[in-house]
């Protein structure tokens, strides 16, 4: 799959005409195994704990699409919320190295608009934007943990120097998270390689090995006590992107996998086949073998991966086309349907009024307005796919990412409620 060039920084924006929007992967089974991964004590013990709720927050959303960690609190996502991951870091040269300096920590927030209604303050050394708003939100529900999610789709391309020297590479990244300035607001780092050994934004040739010997790396210097957690494809098809790197191997370093269970269709392929771009299951006609979610999940489960370390994904984001006429999916289209930021792409908050559901297949929603076909989940299908999750004995799920929701949060809720069960 290709076409994904949208999981951008807003440093980038100017240049690739504002695309603020949602940033997700591609994704891309066997029958599940016994859990024979040797796991460290310390790593298992917090794979086995209570469902986790994972949301991504971006920093780029405080400019164009005016949301802020403000938003997660007065939304009621907060309350809901076991882990955010903050995206993204940036990875050059096999180092990691802050993303967006001015939204992470130097931009500053009024009493107006500051999560607690204090302002910032202008002191010298005194921290401001996202990461301490973050610090902020954090006091307010002590239970909520943060991680600092390093590469995506558009900063995954300095990882292959970075499988040159993992050790090099983790020193950089503990040097970052655990900075004294914004130390106490990170409890561990996610990686999002996009893909080991396999082609993304770019084409990685760095060998089935390194992604393990990375995770190794990372675990041993940022030890037992913080959270380590990697973003990973959700290609479950023969030779595919899960089978290019040693994802059962890197598991025992890993505390959770959050598998990107979406993007598997969309109007990057341009006249179609139409067809949900995050299926759960496999339906008659869909495009392509192995693309869906119970093939990523049955797959990394037989490659050794304990289910408890697998978080499904949920996208709160629709994909779509133009010059649709037929209504069920696998129909041929003209083009990409039209978004708010880019086209082919629109939030769940637009789309549920805007293009309401008309379908389900696959254990996901389509619509189907006029000549437009968009495929998303809604707070019903959300509901199946945490049923899932939950017979699957899976860790919880994820979600890319909070600004997609309604403002008051319904599709969070749906998650939460349904891995309560």
């Amino acid at each position: 799959m290709t076409g994904k060039t949208w999981r951008l920084p807003v440093l980038m924006t100017a240049v690739l005409a504002l695309v603020l929007g949602t940033a997700v992967s591609p994704a891309q089974g066997a029958s599940p195994q016994p859990d024979t991964q040797a796991t460290p004590a310390a790593a298992s013990g917090k794979a086995r704990a209570a469902k986790k709720n994972l949301g991504y927050f971006v920093q780029w959303g405080v400019y164009g699409r005016n949301y802020h960690v403000k938003n997660i609190h007065t939304s009621g996502s907060a309350a809901k919320l076991t882990h955010i991951n903050y995206a993204f870091g940036n990875v050059t040269n096999g180092q990691c190295q802050i993303g967006d300096a001015y939204a992470d920590y130097d931009r500053f927030y009024d009493a107006a608009s500051s999560v607690d209604g204090v302002a910032d303050t202008w002191d010298a050394g005194a921290l401001r934007g996202n990461f301490n708003q973050l610090r902020k939100l954090k006091r307010m529900y002590p239970g909520l943990k943060v991680l600092f999610s390093f590469g995506g789709w558009s900063w995954s391309g300095g990882f292959g120097a970075a499988a040159q020297n993992p050790a090099a590479f983790a020193e950089s990244c503990y040097r970052l998270v655990e900075d004294p300035r914004w130390a106490d607001v990170f409890d561990g780092i996610d990686i999002d390689w996009e893909y080991p050994n396999a082609c993304g934004l770019t084409c990685d040739t760095s060998g089935f090995a390194s992604f393990r010997n990375l995770m190794s790396a990372v675990r041993a210097r940022f030890g037992s006590d913080n959270l380590v957690t990697a973003a990973i494809t959700a290609d479950g098809s023969n030779g595919g992107k899960i089978d290019a790197a040693d994802y059962g191997g890197a598991a025992q370093y890993l505390n959770w996998y959050n598998v990107m269970t979406y993007d598997y269709f969309g109007a990057f392929d341009a006249d179609g086949p139409t067809a949900p771009h995050s299926p759960l299951r496999a339906y008659p006609g869909i495009p392509a073998d192995g693309f869906n979610s119970d093939a990523a999940i049955q797959k990394l489960r037989g490659k050794g991966v304990p289910a408890e370390k697998l978080l499904l994904g949920i996208g709160f984001y629709g994909r779509g086309w133009t010059g649709v006429t037929q209504s069920a999916p696998g129909g041929s289209a003209t083009g990409a349907a039209p978004g708010t930021y880019e086209a082919g792409i629109e939030d769940y908050k637009v789309l549920k009024t805007r293009c309401p559901a008309t379908g389900t297949v696959g254990g996901t929603a389509y619509a189907h307005c006029g000549n437009q076909w968009w495929s998303y989940d809604t707070p019903a299908t959300i509901s199946g796919k945490m049923s899932y999750a939950n017979q699957q004995g899976l860790g919880g799920a994820f979600f890319w990412e909070l600004s997609g929701d309604t403002a008051n949060g319904e599709l969070i809720t749906a998650m939460r409620n349904g891995l309560r069960r």
